[in-house]
């Protein structure tokens, strides 16, 4: 599923147009990158959490030349499902 097709299923289930919809997803995914960008964590209820996490400096090797090279510490987005998501799915 992309995203036309997940607009396309909240403008039925909802009975909202398209450009509701968009709209909607749009500043729902806006929220999200905001907080997580503030370090915030974002927690939906019975669906999952979403929150930034360190990523160690680590040595990694070039694999051309096999020269080993530091790979720096950076921050990445997680996503931990929540249990209603998790037995949705099984």
């Amino acid at each position: 599923m992309n995203k036309a097709d997940l607009v396309s299923v909240m403008a039925n289930e909802a009975d909202i147009s398209k450009a509701q919809a968009t709209k909607a997803l749009d500043a729902m995914l806006d929220a999200v990158v905001a907080a997580l960008k503030d370090g915030d964590k974002v927690t939906l209820v019975n669906f999952g959490t979403f929150s930034v996490a360190n990523r160690a400096a680590r040595t990694g090797r070039n694999p051309r030349t096999n020269e080993a090279i530091i790979i720096p510490e950076k921050k990445v987005p997680k996503f931990r499902p929540g249990k209603n998501l998790l037995d949705a799915v099984e």
